[in-house]
Parts: C-alpha cells; structure tokens; sequence
C-alpha cells in the first residue's frame, strides 16, 4: 500500500487491491506512477456533485494509449482518512465545485 500526501497536504491511501483494479483497464496500464503525481499537482480538483465524501483530482495528458484524455483520480474522504477509490482516463471533467486551484 502506498501513502501519497495530497495537494492539501492530507494523507490518502492506494492500496494493492485498488491498483490491480485501475490496472485492469489497458488504457491505464502505462498511467499507474501519474495517480499519485495528480494527487500532488492536479490541474484541478472538483468536488463529488453526487458524494460529498469525493473529490476528483484532474491533470490532462496529451499522450495516452487512447490519445489525449483527463486522468482522473477519484477519492473518498472519512475524517481524517483518504483512499483512491479508482482513477480513470476521461475526454471531460465533471462538474462540480472546483476546490483547486483555490480561488
């Protein structure tokens, strides 16, 4: 299990398990080292528009497996613990409140 600190400087889990289940999708397979880089220098964070718990971590990358796409590392929150709940390549940010950068 890895422990990477935040953008906002909190702690959040990535575990084995969550890593294999990323890893799973071939478009992810090359991105494993940038989760944690998002997590500590996202482009932008948005806050979960149907969790409160979640907030999605965004940077864009112009060269994936599948072309330019939004890597997308999406965690979950309980006091004052986090873990990656997965993380995915996209085309668009959800939308949501932007937490980062701060206003």
């Amino acid at each position: 299990m890895k422990t990477i600190r935040d953008c906002f400087g909190r702690l959040i889990r990535l575990t084995d398990e969550r890593i294999a289940h990323i890893l799973q999708h071939p478009e992810m397979i090359e991105m494993e080292p940038e989760i944690a880089r998002v997590l500590q220098e996202p482009a932008e964070v948005r806050l979960s528009r149907s969790d409160s718990t979640v907030q999605l971590f965004y940077e864009y990358y112009a060269k994936t497996r599948v072309g330019g796409k939004w890597l997308c590392a999406v965690v979950k929150y309980a006091a004052e613990d986090g873990f990656v709940v997965t993380a995915y390549l996209t085309d668009q940010m959800k939308p949501g409140e932007r937490l980062w950068p701060k206003k």
